[in-house]
């Protein structure tokens, strides 16, 4: 199989719904949203600013009215959020959300573990939220977690993923992102299951999103580029992980992502300088340090000055 390489590839940050949801501190509201200003501004195309849960399942995110109403508006910039049930997409389109992210498993034992449904049941909930939604300007995206592998079930069967996924797009749903919800997926398999996914249904918008539990998140993001993948989720500082998950470690990191796509020569629309400046800042919000690898080093076409000693 011949690569092949998007021209223009989209960078969606998931960092201040996916990453602070497992932080056990309080990130204080206004932080939340001067955190995700400036994370608009950065070039991202599309940013997950919360999630509409109950607040006794996720304390964390028990602000997200206030935060989607605060934030800013940057044209060209997706705000989105997830949402559980009809009553998270109600109170999501009273806020004006650009798009409202679905979830479910494809395992079954995940799916009762984070949401308590089934995969069948997810998708009647669906049925459900796109009613309610119809005729407004919100689009609709699924997230599938597990889509590579699950922590209780283990192997998901490719042809299983692609039934559901095929249920999805029936609904009229035209975004689908598959998640390796606790970095399960290889390479090999990565570039398989999406290519099959891509063949099979090329009106979709696909998504990868990749955690780095065992030190291939990168290089999953690299293999479904080679397939055309052209979407990546991923997390300011490799923040997060998925609390329904043993060992589900955080996400690829922003910053890590963008700068090994420029030191390829591809084009994120992203400004790497800009992005490494807010992860700069982001330690002191959550109050520990993060995992990310370019912010430590600094890109790698930064120049030092010669040792002395070999001048």
């Amino acid at each position: 199989m011949q690569p092949i390489t998007p021209r223009r590839l989209y960078i969606q940050e998931v960092s201040v719904r996916d990453g602070f949801q497992i932080e056990p501190r309080f990130i204080p509201t206004a932080q939340k949203i001067a955190l995700v200003d400036r994370l608009s501004r950065t070039g991202l195309a599309k940013i997950e600013v919360t999630s509409f849960v109950s607040p006794k399942a996720i304390p964390q995110l028990a602000d997200a009215a206030d935060v989607m109403r605060g934030i800013a508006r940057v044209p060209g910039v997706v705000f989105a959020a997830l949402v559980p049930n009809v009553r998270g997409a109600e109170r999501a389109l009273e806020c004006g959300v650009d798009e409202i992210n679905l979830v479910m498993s494809a395992s079954r034992s995940h799916g009762l573990a984070n949401l308590r449904m089934t995969p069948e049941q997810s998708l009647e909930r669906f049925a459900e939220i796109v009613a309610v939604t119809r005729g407004s300007a919100a689009t609709l995206n699924v997230a599938l977690s597990t889509a590579f592998g699950c922590p209780f079930d283990g192997d998901v069967p490719a042809e299983r993923v692609l039934g559901i996924v095929q249920r999805v797009a029936e609904l009229g749903i035209a975004g689908v992102s598959l998640c390796d919800t606790t970095g399960m997926a290889n390479p090999r398999q990565v570039a398989a299951l999406l290519a099959a996914v891509r063949e099979r249904f090329p009106r979709l918008q696909l998504t990868a999103h990749f955690h780095n539990t065992r030190g291939m998140g990168l290089a999953n993001a690299l293999a479904a580029l080679e397939v055309g993948i052209d979407r990546f989720d991923a997390s300011l500082g490799g923040l997060g992980g998925c609390p329904f998950a043993p060992g589900a470690t955080g996400n690829i990191c922003t910053e890590d992502l963008v700068h090994m796509f420029a030191q390829m020569g591809l084009d994120t629309g992203v400004d790497l300088g800009a992005l490494l400046a807010v992860a700069a800042d982001l330690p002191a919000i959550v109050g520990h340090e993060e995992p990310g690898q370019v912010m430590k080093a600094g890109p790698s076409d930064r120049r030092y000055p010669v040792p002395e000693a070999a001048a």
